[in-house]
């Protein structure tokens, strides 16, 4: 089995990423904050007939335009491959993303965000109201915090507005997918920064995971 080479946090923030084996039947269509989640999966369980393409992770900062990234992406890949599964969440399109994808004949994961589908879709909802104050970090936002929230909002300029941005919230929760005691040093560090109360969670790959094994099983048996 061929493995894929790890990305590093800048390039999957920017650039995005595409996996070595580009010989798969499947592609996974992917935003970049999931990269290692997937090529993790991949490996364990031996999905070689599934490839990766990731668009940058950065795209978040600007969710209108995740929608027609997805879909130029699906028009450049689509000849190349069997079939196409879209590995986002809603992630702030409201609805958006979800009704291209049915246009396109193409699914995606569920859930509102990666937030919910990494605790799972209903364990998320089962929150409800007691969660509204509640900031979230993922083991990617805990390493790609500064490029993804403290810089875009001026932070590290003016950080006399962190309390403008912030006050509103009453705990950060880091939603660990791997057990990695640097990682919730890096996450507890961003709740001191922000001025939180600090909870760390540990959701493992979620629904992410039970969605691709899914899909895998599926088109192995097709």
């Amino acid at each position: 089995m061929q493995q894929d080479k790890l990305p590093d946090d800048a390039s999957l923030t920017t650039r995005g990423y595409t996996s070595d084996d580009k010989q798969g039947r499947i592609l996974l269509l992917a935003c970049g904050a999931l990269a290692r989640e997937i090529l993790d999966l991949k490996r364990r369980n031996g999905w070689d007939h599934m490839a990766l393409t990731c668009l940058p992770a950065i795209l978040h900062i600007h969710p209108e335009k995740i929608t027609q990234a997805v879909r130029d992406a699906v028009d450049k890949h689509r000849d190349n491959y069997d079939q196409i599964f879209v590995v986002y969440a809603d992630c702030g399109t409201g609805g958006l993303l979800q009704k291209a994808c049915e246009e396109m004949g193409i699914e995606m994961v569920q859930g509102p965000h990666c937030y919910s589908f990494f605790e799972g879709n209903q364990a998320f909802e089962a929150h409800g109201e007691d969660e509204t104050t509640a900031f979230y970090l993922t083991d990617f936002l805990a390493r790609q915090f500064d490029a993804f929230i403290w810089k875009p909002l001026g932070l590290d300029r003016h950080p006399e507005l962190r309390d403008m941005y912030f006050g509103n919230y009453t705990k950060l929760v880091y939603q660990a997918q791997i057990e990695d005691p640097e990682l919730t040093e890096r996450a507890r560090a961003c709740a001191e920064k922000m001025g939180l109360e600090f909870e760390r969670r540990f959701t493992g790959y979620g629904d992410l995971e039970s969605t691709l094994t899914d899909w895998a099983n599926r088109t192995t048996r097709d």
